[in-house]
């Protein structure tokens, strides 16, 4: 067993797996202490590195393309200090750092593991039901369909539609990027056949607007994680359909239309928004 303890969490390799514990001290970002303890198996793993400092080095994970729906969920944007795959080390301890890297280089190697993208999910992301409190309300996942529930201070138009509920199957992806602080970020369910208006999040009623708390916005992240764990893997072919698309209007056309003029009626999209968004939606059909 190679193990390397420290304020910002534990790593513990035991030949197969890659244990990876996040500490309990204040300065540990919320976020990883809510995605909790992540097991990593050896064939999820492409690489590891630890970048030494005089202060304090990092002991990164690279794991391969396809293998963590966290990953996949959030595209590389998570800061650093969110990030499970990231140990900060002190400088003291940089030997124990390194002699975890070379354990889990040799079982790479002896093990034959190869370094391109996987064919389906190696880690199984955040177990369900889950919910998190954003700055524009409350979603939840129960692992076959979606609910938003919009806060007071939610845009008008989204509070007078109501909560939103989206199944599972009828979702295509999930979109998140992260609330800076700086510049707001959003969490939006695309539906199938239904691509996105182009409207912003604060006006979409299948997105949510992050504005508020960064640290508390970025928790969204668990949401967008677990439901990509749970949608088609990006390396799985659409299946066939097996008639083909008949004529005339389509339901998801409808609904949008209809999700449309509800915002124009309600004063949200200008007269010049709303032709241009209508526009923009049927060409997508």
């Amino acid at each position: 067993m190679a193990e390397i303890i420290q304020r910002d969490g534990t790593w513990a390799f035991d030949g197969g797996t890659v244990r990876i514990t996040p500490g309990l001290h204040r300065s540990v970002a919320p976020f990883r202490q809510a995605y909790g303890e992540v097991s990593v198996p050896l064939e999820a793993v492409a690489g590891i590195a630890l970048a030494p400092d005089r202060r304090r080095g990092c002991l990164r994970l690279r794991l391969r393309e396809g293998a963590d729906p966290l990953l996949r969920a959030t595209g590389g944007r998570l800061p650093d200090a969110a990030n499970p795959y990231r140990l900060w080390v002190e400088a003291d301890r940089g030997s124990v750092a390194e002699y975890v890297a070379e354990e889990v280089r040799r079982a790479l190697l002896l093990d034959r593991v190869p370094k391109g993208p996987t064919e389906a999910y190696l880690l199984p992301g955040p177990p369900v039901p889950v919910s998190v409190r954003s700055s524009d309300g409350t979603v939840s996942f129960d692992g076959a369909r979606v609910r938003i529930d919009w806060a007071d201070t939610s845009e008008r138009v989204k509070r007078a539609a109501g909560p939103r509920t989206v199944g599972l199957g009828d979702l295509a992806r999930v979109e998140w990027l992260p609330n800076s602080g700086s510049e707001g970020g959003l969490l939006r369910f695309v539906t199938r056949g239904a691509p996105s208006p182009g409207l912003p999040p604060r006006k979409d009623p299948y997105a949510l607007d992050l504005w508020g708390s960064a640290r508390r916005d970025l928790l969204t992240a668990l949401i967008a994680t677990a439901v990509t764990a749970r949608l088609p893997h990006p390396s799985a072919r659409p299946p066939r359909a097996a008639v083909p698309r008949p004529a005339g209007p389509h339901d998801a056309l409808l609904r949008r239309l209809r999700e449309l003029g509800e915002l124009h009626r309600g004063g949200v999209l200008t007269d010049e928004e709303f032709a241009r968004t209508k526009a923009a939606v049927l060409r997508c059909f």
